[in-house]
Parts: structure tokens; C-alpha cells; sequence
């Protein structure tokens, strides 16, 4: 294990890069992780890794860890140094470096079963995360994400969904395929959204393969999704509230497709 003891070591400038740019971030095709539990179940997603980052302190809490990541260059760190570059300050005493992985919607391996959640334009990583992390909580098989507006590996997405990010397969695509595929795979597309054909969300059936389509919570969907939904949906709210939390709405969607289809 290398020790580093200077702020201006090239490899923590890289560091301290990927953790505050998107664009570095994409032209390298690597992304930071913070945290024991991320980092576990980033390598239960089969995500490959660049070097590992470690407090002095804590070098002995990560043994197992370590081990499974044997082949990866690793860096034992100072405490003010470690705690400098943390976004957690220090905290979770761990932060690696790894892979991008593709996300293309060819990749993706649906069933006659699938349940999907398919998010359009979402903006902010911590709505991100918290998707995820109720999706993985819910059982979900996989998230589409349809023009995004923020970098998929932000730290913040990350951080939010707990390592939810990592273990749920994902595509992203624009809109247009999405749809396409959606349809060309012959999967229900269900849109939250209130209009005059809106359906209460506890009366439709999601009989899969059956996609949960999300808007923002400034906009809603884009008019091109509800031109080609099966079905719209909406959540009954009391007369003086408007909207709820995306991450509420599409919890509440997506227990009542798997309490429908006998997943819990």
C-alpha cells in the first residue's frame, strides 16, 4: 500500500477532480465512490476499480474489502488529508475510484415479468438517488433514464441511493428510443400525470412487462409520453397540497405495482 501525504500527489488532484467535475468524469470514464457500503455493492454490480483511497486510521476495518479488490492500487491516506477530499468529511474513511459502465438499452435484459421505472429529464442527483434507492427497495428490475439533465454518476446520486445506483440495471436514452423500445419489447407504459383521462393510481392493474413513467416535479412529463402512454395515473392529494416529492410519487407507484403483481 502506497502512503501519499501531499494534497498536490497527481493522483489526489485527479481525485479531487472526478469528485467536482462531470466533465472530467467523462472524459476519463470514471467516477468517485465514498463509503464502505457504496463501494460493496459497486463491486456486487461488477463495476472494475482504479485504486482505492484509505484513512491511516482505519486501514484495519476494510480488510475484507481490500481483499476482494486485490488487484486495484491502493493509497493509505493522513487524516487531515483524507478528511480535505471527503464530501462526507471523513466520515465513511474509504473513497475509490472506478469505472464507468455502459448503459445502453440494447444491454438491458427484460422478462415477461419486468417492471420498470423509466425516468425523464430528472435534474437533481439527489432526486436521482433517492429513486433508486426506493426502486432497489421495491424490488424494481431495472431504471431507464430518458434525457437526463444531470451526470449519472455525480457523487450526490450516488450518496442518495445508498449503492441503489449499482445493483439495478440501467439505460440511458433519449426520450424517442425509449419510447421505441418500450414499445417495440410491448411493455405497458403507465405516465404519472393528472388529466382528464387519469386513472386513481390503486385502480390500474401494472399486469407487466409494465413501465412506470416519471416527470419532474416543476413540469411533469413531456407532451410525447403522454401522446403514447397506455395510461395515465394519478395520486389523490387534499385540496390545498399540489404535488408531493418525485422519490414520494413514484414510491407510492411503484409498492402499489408490486403489491398488484404479489411481489411483497
Amino acid at each position: 500500500m502506497k502512503i501519499l501525504s501531499s494534497i498536490q500527489n497527481p493522483e489526489l488532484k485527479k481525485l479531487r477532480l472526478l469528485f467536482q467535475k462531470a466533465r472530467e468524469r467523462k472524459k476519463l470514464a470514471l467516477f468517485v465512490i465514498e463509503g464502505k457500503r457504496e463501494i460493496q455493492k459497486a463491486i456486487r454490480g461488477g463495476y472494475s476499480f482504479e485504486s482505492v483511497f484509505i484513512h491511516e486510521e482505519a486501514i484495519g476495518d476494510f480488510e475484507s474489502l481490500l481483499n476482494s479488490v486485490d488487484h486495484v492500487t491502493k493509497y493509505s491516506l493522513e487524516a487531515s488529508l483524507f478528511e480535505k477530499l471527503s464530501i462526507r468529511s471523513g466520515s465513511e474513511k474509504i473513497i475509490a475510484i472506478a469505472q464507468n459502465k455502459p448503459h445502453d438499452l440494447s444491454q438491458l435484459k427484460l422478462n415477461k415479468n419486468s417492471i420498470v421505472l423509466v425516468i425523464e429529464a430528472p435534474e437533481k442527483p439527489g432526486n436521482i438517488g433517492a429513486l433508486y434507492r426506493t426502486a432497489a427497495a421495491a424490488k424494481i428490475d431495472a431504471v431507464i433514464i430518458a434525457n437526463p439533465k444531470t451526470d449519472f454518476y455525480n457523487p450526490n446520486s450516488i450518496r442518495s441511493s445508498l449503492g441503489g445506483i449499482f445493483i439495478l440495471p440501467t439505460a440511458i436514452a433519449s426520450s424517442i428510443e425509449v419510447i421505441a423500445y418500450l414499445k417495440e419489447n410491448k411493455i405497458t407504459i403507465a405516465t404519472a400525470a393528472i388529466n382528464s383521462k387519469a386513472v386513481p393510481y390503486d385502480q390500474f392493474e401494472y399486469t407487466p412487462p409494465c413501465a412506470l413513467v416519471m416527470g419532474t416535479e416543476s413540469t411533469g412529463l413531456d407532451q410525447l409520453w403522454l401522446n403514447e402512454t397506455n395510461q395515465n395515473l394519478m395520486i389523490p392529494m387534499a385540496d390545498e397540497v399540489d404535488s408531493l416529492n418525485l422519490s414520494v410519487s413514484a414510491g407510492i407507484l411503484m409498492y402499489e405495482c408490486q403489491r398488484k403483481n404479489k411481489r411483497f
